[in-house]
């Protein structure tokens, strides 16, 4: 078909032999028709979004109308108010960048957070390392039977447990966190052994436990240790922390309820039975202890996968609960004896709250709700809870009181805030959405 050039005319259109004025504005079209052999060809006609326009044509010398439309470049609108605005992948790929650079930088600083937290723990247990030293140079034994070792050898177990776990997700800087506890609370039951003040049987148990916590811990840490061995030890704090804590928390209320040690054998038997059923498929007892421990095989048995999950994350929620019940303990000791709270160090437990306070942005950015929960707990009830309780009793200056609170407030309200936005939210409130309910997904 031959190209015809066609005029649109604004206003006044050609009509009989009139001849167009050539000062109206032009464009230039394209004449649109169907095909000379009759053949619908759907290409050829108007989009049907497209209006059709009246255009002026010209064939043998006889002028017409017929209905055409504009000749455009792919992407062009005619009314730039229907324009719809291009996209722009450079930008996009502009934005994604900087979120990416903002969320390696917090995701950063959360990991040198959670590693400062050793310098407070560190000095939390320093003076108390330094005290027993120095009586036990000075031959005042009997001064360190005043630090109950009971309550030290829950610590210890409560920081192995946590290392495990810390261990398991690759978290480094937790893992030197829970090390040191280890670490400094072991050489404080060493001065406890040679004051007498911890029986010599009990000591070198711990000794055992410790010395083969660490090693298995940090040998699975670098992936040198076998499925089996790891899956023994699991086995072993999860029931290790389920007998103490019910015991623990019984024996808080001891004056109102009864000495006994009824909850923490209950409890024992509870874990072992718990354990026996990851463990082992009914009935081949000894073939499947044999796979477990030797093959290093997963755990098969009567639990779903997400009881095995479930059992598996037992010894850092039951250490993670150790730590949750010691303030509870403290606060009850308050209630009980107000007057015993003028023995407690401000510094101490100021530098209990700045150590866990440190954890909690890292526990936020990966959405670790056991972690966070320990760490804000802590936070709040043992440190934030007993400066209240000094200043209440008019142990601390309003001053110090004043600046623990707004540099908590400070702290958590920026972990939050800092952790919406590397995230993309909107709202701090969808950052806790997340932590509790994608939680470990």
């Amino acid at each position: 078909m031959q190209s015809q050039v066609l005029f649109f005319f604004m206003a006044n259109p050609y009509c009989g032999t009139q001849k167009p004025s050539l000062s109206l504005p032009l464009l230039l079209l394209r004449h649109e028709r169907l095909p000379l052999n009759n053949t619908f060809n759907p290409l050829s006609l108007p989009s049907p979004n497209q209006k059709p326009i009246l255009c002026f044509s010209s064939r043998n010398g006889v002028p017409r109308f017929t209905q055409c439309r504009a000749l455009r470049r792919p992407g062009f609108s005619i009314n730039a108010l229907h324009s719809d605005v291009p996209h722009d992948p450079f930008h996009q790929r502009s934005v994604d960048l900087e979120r990416n650079k903002k969320y390696e930088q917090w995701n950063s600083l959360t990991s040198k957070f959670s590693g400062a937290a050793n310098i407070p723990f560190l000095l939390l247990q320093l003076p108390q390392i330094i005290l027993n030293a120095q009586n036990l140079l000075a031959g005042n034994k009997a001064a360190l039977f005043a630090v109950p070792w009971l309550g030290m050898l829950t610590s210890l177990l409560g920081n192995l447990s946590l290392l495990s776990y810390f261990a398991k997700k690759r978290e480094k800087e937790a893992m030197v966190v829970q090390t040191l506890g280890v670490v400094s609370t072991f050489v404080v039951l060493v001065q406890l052994a040679l004051a007498e003040a911890m029986p010599l049987p009990h000591f070198l148990a711990t000794s055992v436990v410790v010395a083969s916590g660490l090693i298995l811990n940090f040998t699975n840490y670098f992936g040198l240790l076998n499925a089996g061995i790891w899956g023994f030890w699991e086995d072993f704090i999860t029931v290790g922390g389920l007998s103490v804590l019910p015991q623990i928390m019984w024996s808080t209320f001891v004056p109102y309820v009864p000495n006994s040690i009824i909850p923490g054998t209950t409890a024992f038997v509870i874990a072992v039975l718990a354990v026996i059923m990851v463990i082992f498929l009914f009935p081949l007892f000894i073939f499947q202890t044999i796979r477990r421990y030797y093959t290093g095989k997963a755990r098969t048995g009567k639990l779903s996968e997400e009881g095995v999950r479930f059992v598996g994350l037992i010894s850092g929620w039951t250490a993670t609960f150790l730590f949750m019940w010691m303030p509870v303990s403290q606060m009850w000791t308050n209630f009980l004896n107000p007057e015993n709270i003028r023995g407690l160090s401000a510094l101490s437990i100021l530098l209990a709250m700045i150590g866990n306070g440190l954890m909690i942005p890292r526990a936020l950015f990966i959405r670790d709700f056991m972690w966070f929960l320990g760490s804000a707990w802590a936070t709040l009830l043992y440190g934030y809870g007993n400066i209240a309780c000094l200043y209440f009793f008019k142990i601390i200056r309003m001053e110090f009181f004043v600046a623990a609170t707004v540099g908590l407030v400070s702290w958590i309200g920026t972990a939050f805030w800092r952790d919406a936005v590397v995230h993309g939210h909107g709202s701090p409130l969808a950052s806790v959405q997340d932590l509790v309910f994608k939680s470990g997904k």
